[in-house]
């Protein structure tokens, strides 16, 4: 016996439509893209609930005329008439902004409603070079394709980029997992529709700034979350949106996500290449935030690869960039934490990589105390650990236990797979130690976090 198609049956419900009223739609609807033959009435309507599938072209035509009600992507996979959604479309950077935003709006939807499917995705090596090499080589003047729907108003877009802080601070303050769920379902309820509407050329670069930013958060929260598979894809489409923005400061802040994920991700040579394409597309732009956080990235590539010479080189490029930070005009809100905390933490993680405790410790001194200031308890740990470990580096247990138990501390109080990775690294790192009273302490304090 067929099981009855209850996601038609659901979708049919939220979106307030009777079975005859969905198979007038259907039927004008492929009388107007040519297909004369088709006529369904509510009697097909209940069949197609019942559990029957309807013959092509009707799945997608019947997906088509949800898109549209609802004003969002409506997959036949969302009715219960078709496969599950091609999720490795997210990781191309489509030339076509009709694809792209069918390609985020498709990811959002599985994020939502398959989200154990998309973190079984493994992350894929090398992904981010294609799309890099395509931000790069575009000219940035494109023009602005026109949208169907209702036109959208500059106001639309201010209330979207005035919610993306709201959620930067939740990341900072509270880990990425703290605010991914959320931000996952303003996305696709009120953000990624806005995409199928009409606007001028001012509100569409507008509009599509304001959409990469939040797909980037939202790619940059599945990152902090341990969620790789994810933020790659979100990340990858967040850039296409930069381009399609013209804001060539944004794209390369998206790069900057890219390198430290595919460095972070065992692909350090991959990590230095995008951080450097981000800096060349800043050629004619002055972005110095920015600079410093794509020179900080590529130090710490650079450091993965051994190179002593070219982190330390890295490093101060960074400092010399960030001096002229304070002096940037009309510094966007996505920029606002790159700052002491930050740089000076990945700073010390480079000179931790490369064996160079003094060094790593000066920076990872100086983020604590910044992150301290600010209260930003993510930041705050994953300084402790490289703290931690430049002491286990010199061999000093005492100074380690003090600063890796100030990590535990910190960490228990964000949602935040790197903060727990930084954790797990120094109890790896206090192995050589043995069974000394500090580390059975240590291991004891943490066993809890580390567990969940």
């Amino acid at each position: 016996m067929t099981a009855p198609n209850d996601k038609l049956r659901d979708m049919l419900l939220t979106a307030g439509m009777s079975q005859a009223e969905l198979a007038r739609r259907v039927k004008r609807r492929a009388h107007e893209i040519g297909h004369a033959q088709v006529s369904p009435d509510a009697s097909s309507v209940r069949r197609w609930m019942e559990g029957m599938t309807p013959r092509a072209p009707l799945p997608v035509i019947i997906a088509d005329v949800f898109s549209g009600h609802c004003d969002r992507r409506v997959t036949t996979y969302d009715i219960g008439l078709g496969d599950q959604p091609d999720l490795d479309r997210s990781l191309k950077y489509n030339p076509s902004w009709k694809e792209t935003v069918e390609a985020v709006t498709e990811l959002g939807r599985a994020d939502m409603d398959r989200r154990h499917v998309l973190a079984a995705l493994p992350f894929t090596v090398a992904a981010g070079v294609g799309p890099s090499r395509d931000w790069l080589l575009s000219t940035l003047d494109q023009e602005p394709k026109p949208a169907s729907g209702q036109r959208l108003r500059v106001e639309d877009v201010t209330h979207v980029r005035n919610m993306f802080g709201s959620f930067q601070e939740i990341d900072v303050m509270q880990g990425g997992g703290a605010g991914r769920k959320l931000l996952k379902e303003y996305m696709n309820e009120h953000v990624y529709p806005l995409l199928r509407r009409t606007y001028s050329k001012e509100v569409y670069r507008a509009l599509t700034a304001a959409i990469c930013e939040q797909t980037y958060l939202l790619g940059w929260m599945a990152f902090d979350n341990g969620e790789h598979a994810a933020a790659q894809r979100y990340l990858i489409q967040s850039l296409r949106m930069a381009e399609e923005s013209q804001d060539a400061a944004l794209g390369a802040h998206v790069l900057a996500g890219m390198a430290d994920q595919a460095t972070l991700r065992g692909n350090p040579a991959e990590g230095r290449r995008l951080a450097q394409t981000g800096r060349h597309g800043l050629a004619r732009v002055d972005a110095p935030s920015c600079l410093a956080d794509l020179w900080v990235l590529e130090a710490r590539a650079l450091a993965a690869l051994g190179d002593k010479t070219g982190t330390a080189r890295a490093v101060a490029a960074s400092e010399r960039a960030f001096d002229r930070a304070d002096s940037e005009r009309d510094r966007p809100t996505w920029a606002k934490f790159i700052d002491g905390a930050y740089l000076h933490g990945e700073m010390a993680n480079a000179f931790r990589d490369l064996k160079q405790p003094d060094l790593a410790a000066v920076h990872a001194s100086r983020s604590i105390e910044h992150a301290r200031k600010q209260n930003r308890a993510r930041r705050g740990a994953m300084s402790q650990a490289a703290l931690a470990v430049t002491h286990l580096q010199k061999g000093d247990l005492d100074a380690a236990h003090s600063a890796a138990v100030k990590t535990i501390d910190l960490a228990r109080r964000v949602k935040s797979s790197r903060a727990v990775e930084a954790l797990q690294d120094v109890r790896k790192r206090m192995t050589p130690f043995g069974t000394h009273p500090l580390v059975a302490d240590f291991n004891e304090r943490a066993r809890t976090l580390l567990a969940a």
